[in-house]
Formats: C-alpha cells, sequence, structure tokens
C-alpha cells in the first residue's frame, strides 16, 4: 500500500441533512461523541499504510479544514508525502465551482500527476465504517481489474433507502455488469461504498478523456459507459456500515453506537480511528446525576438526567434536566428542568429553564448551531 496514494472527495452537499450542514461539509459533521465523518475515511487510509492523501474540498469547509489542521494526528505531517488540502480556486481554466467529481479530479491533476505511487484509492466522505484496503488491492491485482468498487450488501434496507445510493449488480465473477445510480426503484441490494481502486496512469486517462467531451459525473461517465470496455469488479465488505445521506440515517447511526457489536466493528475491528485532541478535562458527574447507556466525550458536566444519548466535548446538563435519545454537540448548555427527547443540537445551543423538545424517533427535532430555545 505504500505504492498507493488517497484520494477523498468531501464536495457532497445533501439537503436531506438540512440545518446540520448549513455551515459544514458532510465530512466535517460531528459522528459518535468526538469524532467527525472524515476522521474514519482517513483513519481507514493510514491503517492501510497509505502516506500520500488529497483531500479535495468544495464549499463550508472551514470547519474541516480546522479540525485537520496539518494532518499531525493522523501521522500525515511529513516532508514525503503527507496530508494535502485542495480548495477550490479560480484560474484562466477553472471557475473554481466543480461540475462534478471529474471535475474536480481535473482540477488537482498536477498534484495527482506528481505523486509517484502507481495505484489510487478514490473515497467520498459520507460513508462511516473502519477497514483496511490490503484485502481489496489484493483482489484488484489478483484478478487483474482495471477498477475495483467496494460495496456492501444490506439485505434488510428498504427500497427507499436504497433509492438514495448507486447500486450495483455483479456476476458469478464479481464483475460488474449493472449500475444503478439513485433509481426511483432499486433491482439490487449491493450499495457502492464510493471507495474505487484503480491505476494511477488509467485514473488520469478516464479523467482526461470524460473532461475533453464534457463529461463529469463519475459513476454515468466513466463506470457506467465503461462497463463493457473495462474489466470492473465488485469487492464485498461485510463489516459495519453507516450511510450519513439524512438526518434520519444520521440519528438512527448514532443511536446504533449503543449496541456493543456495532460500536466494536466502528472503532476497534480494522484499526484504532485517529481525531483531533484538544486535551480536555474528563467528563464530570454530579453527586445525583443518572447516566445510562450513554457516549459522553470529555470535558463534559452532567448534572442531570441522561439516558440513549451522544454527548460531544464540553456539553453542560444542569440539574433537574431529562435528555433521552438525543444527539447534543459541543459546547451546548441544558439548563435546570428542561426535558428533551429525540432531539438533535448542533453546537453552541442554550436549552433554557423548564423547556421542552420532543421529536420522534423517526423525526427527531434539529436546533441549528448557536440557537437559544
Amino acid at each position: 500500500m505504500r505504492d498507493t496514494m488517497g484520494i477523498i472527495y468531501t464536495g457532497e452537499s445533501n439537503i436531506s441533512l438540512r440545518e446540520i450542514t448549513l455551515r459544514r461539509s458532510v465530512a466535517a459533521l460531528p459522528f459518535g461523541g468526538r469524532y467527525r465523518v472524515i476522521d474514519f475515511t482517513l483513519s481507514n487510509m493510514i491503517n492501510s499504510g497509505i502516506i500520500n492523501v488529497g483531500l479535495i474540498t468544495q464549499n463550508n469547509y472551514h470547519s474541516l479544514m480546522d479540525h485537520l489542521d496539518s494532518g499531525k494526528q493522523w501521522d500525515l505531517d511529513r516532508k514525503s508525502g503527507g496530508l494535502f488540502i485542495l480548495p477550490p480556486y479560480v484560474s484562466s481554466d477553472n471557475t473554481g465551482w466543480y461540475r462534478g467529481e471529474i471535475d474536480a479530479y481535473h482540477s488537482n491533476m498536477s498534484y495527482i500527476r506528481r505523486s509517484p505511487q502507481k495505484y489510487v484509492v478514490i473515497s467520498g466522505s459520507s460513508m462511516v465504517c473502519n477497514l483496511t484496503y490490503d484485502d481489496a488491492m489484493e483482489f484488484h491485482k489478483d484478478n487483474m481489474a482495471d477498477i475495483t468498487v467496494i460495496y456492501k450488501q444490506e439485505k434488510n434496507t428498504t427500497k427507499k433507502e436504497l433509492s438514495r445510493h448507486t447500486l450495483i449488480r455483479t456476476d458469478e465473477q464479481n464483475r460488474i455488469w449493472d449500475i444503478e445510480v439513485k433509481p426511483a426503484t432499486p433491482m439490487s441490494d449491493k450499495i457502492s461504498m464510493e471507495m474505487y481502486i484503480l491505476d494511477k496512469k488509467l485514473f488520469e486517462y478516464l479523467i482526461e478523456e470524460c473532461v475533453a467531451r464534457g463529461q463529469y459525473d463519475l459513476n454515468k461517465d466513466i463506470f457506467i459507459k465503461n462497463k463493457e470496455k473495462l474489466r470492473i469488479l465488485g469487492y464485498p465488505y461485510n463489516g459495519y456500515l453507516a450511510k450519513i445521506d439524512s438526518i434520519h440515517s444520521y440519528f438512527k447511526h448514532n443511536m446504533e453506537l449503543f449496541d456493543l457489536d456495532n460500536h466494536y466493528e466502528l472503532f476497534h475491528h480494522a484499526g484504532p480511528v485517529y481525531t483531533k485532541v484538544k486535551d480536555e478535562v474528563p467528563a464530570k458527574y454530579g453527586d445525583n446525576s443518572i447516566v445510562e447507556n450513554s457516549l459522553v466525550a470529555d470535558g463534559c458536566i452532567v448534572e442531570g438526567s441522561i439516558e440513549n444519548c451522544v454527548l460531544f466535548r464540553g456539553v453542560k446538563v444542569a440539574k433537574g434536566a431529562v435528555v433521552k435519545n438525543s444527539i447534543i454537540m459541543q459546547e451546548t448548555e441544558i439548563q435546570e428542568k428542561a426535558v428533551l427527547e429525540n432531539v438533535i443540537l448542533d453546537k453552541e445551543v442554550i436549552i433554557r429553564k423548564g423547556k421542552q423538545l420532543i421529536g420522534q424517533e423517526s423525526y427527531p427535532v434539529v436546533i441549528r448551531k448557536s440557537a437559544i430555545i
């Protein structure tokens, strides 16, 4: 894997995530207590031995750059290789706004060309999992694939959820013979995880060919149009996968972390998950506090009652406050006798004394950043 570079595209925008992505990209979303979604994608590459990673941004990337800094927490602050954050810029042939993933890769082709690695792993930033690419790379080489697509078969997922993703169909030799992009009527339950392995020279050629023809959609213009010409194979992933594509899925996957099997799969299975360290004090619990089945990050002060909750750094829950089945982001304050259930509070929210917010598990209440209720 030392001969492999990584490229992460963080330009996805999803209106289904509403208020929690107004000021941040999907990659910068807090997840699981003290992590961001990007932490899992970056950790997967580092745990695989990839030391040259380019991260392409599009909009609302300030918080993402602040979180990543120099890449030190992921051992990517190095002289050879390292983390390259690639924000959009305006030039004679670049408007600064990408028309699709292919346009984003083409705009950063100088970085891709000067990278000495032979292979490239491309990844989106909305899939949360814990894996290494070693086995997939071995599969890619042994089967002489042109492109390998990592996928997850979701047998128990509804058609409505499947219709939000790119789906593939494979034959007995794992060759992909059909691809559906967000189909109204899904014909497959194999979800593309937006992770691809291919030769870097082939990648450069495909990008240049698409741009020359005014084509900018990765799935439609590279994979679908070349599925007969190129040997495109699917590699199955059998671990836990969280797909962050809506408020419902974001809430659901955070709540699933209370299952010990899911927690182990996501945080320990293939390697550790690294994140930005802030060196805060440990969480403090009051004498009369009640904490049940919750994830509580460092710097929190809990004096009330919480159950089935994910608390990020610096959250304060006052005496008499009751919080159930909720996600509370950094520096939020919940004052005395407030009652919250099935709620997502963004950063620095203040819930005044005695206020009540009750949502549904299938439709949680979402409060934007810095709001005062």
